[in-house]
């Protein structure tokens, strides 16, 4: 999830952990857990593309790192707050559920977390967009009056807690949306004849209201939306894999790492003599044109030592063409 939310989470967490004892300390120092694993960002400015790609969501979103790590945490925290009535422990405790909770939201997302490192096993269960109002506006709004309220009173327990039922519930909800919708397009898909092999769902950006499919046929994926609002058939556009195209390159190490990073979900496209890896989990920028732009689209630039893979930088119009659109789609086909 945005950065954001995992704020006002582990704030929530530290409260319901040690808010008691230390009042607003304790949301302070959960927000501060809910951010930290997500400094594995800053591996891009350390390796190779591909393998930040490996790094972000992994050991950082760990129970092995919440575990390794929550004590020296807890340890520096009881230092810097010498005179608190909290120790090491409560401080320890209050660190480990914030870096907990951080990698079971994200687990929920498309992008998924390698919980279980170092095991190869990433959790994803694409049931919500990693920013969704609906789901942090109303917890933020609780965290907000829980820190207005007296500290240890019922009144700051019940936000707090209000603000975790409430959020936790939505995601369940939005579990339930995922699977109405994935019947939908499942319905669609036998209703127009189309032989699939597998098909994934995912909700589209800021909310749960619109979802959108992957579908895999033997040459070419399809992609299709539905609206809870729709009252016309889905309608699917169909990709060419063109996975062909690799040629030799499909022997790469960093092909293959990539084509597992995007679980085999993934388009090759040619221009101007340039190959390009486009991840097909997070969908296209634009569904109406022939050629479109993907959100996650990786440049391959064979070299003499090694190939060389670089990110597509986003096209700032171009998703702001498809934020405008998304409002009407959301309303209904």
């Amino acid at each position: 999830m945005d950065s954001i939310t995992q704020i006002v989470l582990g704030a929530a967490v530290g409260e319901a952990v040690l808010g008691r004892k230390v009042g607003n300390k304790a949301m302070l120092y959960g927000a501060i857990a809910g951010t930290i694993p997500d400094l594995d960002t800053f591996a891009t400015l350390f390796t190779d593309t591909v393998s930040a790609i490996e790094i972000h969501r992994g050991f950082t979103h760990s129970i092995v790192f919440s575990i390794l790590f929550a004590p020296l945490f807890g340890w520096l925290i009881s230092k810097l707050e010498k005179r608190s009535v909290a120790g090491w422990k409560d401080w320890s405790w209050l660190m480990f559920w914030g870096f907990f909770t951080h990698p079971i939201l994200d687990s929920f997302t498309t992008w998924g977390t390698q919980l279980f490192w170092p095991f190869d096993l990433r959790i994803a269960f694409k049931n919500i967009f990693v920013i969704d109002p609906l789901y942090t506006l109303p917890f933020l709004l609780f965290l907000i009056l829980a820190m207005r309220s007296k500290r240890g009173s019922k009144r700051r327990r019940k936000f707090n807690n209000l603000g975790l039922i409430v959020s936790s519930s939505y995601l369940v909800i939005t579990l339930i949306l995922k699977g109405v919708t994935y019947f939908q397009f499942k319905n669609a898909l036998e209703e127009q004849g189309y032989a699939y092999s597998q098909i994934e769902t995912k909700p589209a950006p800021f909310n749960s209201i619109l979802w959108t499919a992957n579908v895999e046929l033997k040459d070419a994926y399809l992609i299709g939306d539905y609206s809870l609002f729709d009252s016309k058939p889905i309608v699917f556009k169909s990709y060419f894999k063109n996975h062909e195209l690799l040629g030799t390159l499909r022997n790469e190490d960093k092909i293959n790492r990539l084509i597992d990073i995007s679980n085999g979900w993934f388009i090759i496209s040619e221009e101007k003599g340039l190959l390009y890896f486009n991840d097909l989990r997070f969908g296209v920028l634009d569904t109406s044109t022939e050629k479109p732009n993907f959100v996650f689209s990786y440049r391959l630039l064979p070299t003499k030592d090694a190939l060389k893979v670089e990110e597509v930088e986003r096209n700032p119009e171009e998703a702001k063409k498809l934020m405008m659109g998304l409002g009407n789609r959301i309303l209904g086909n």
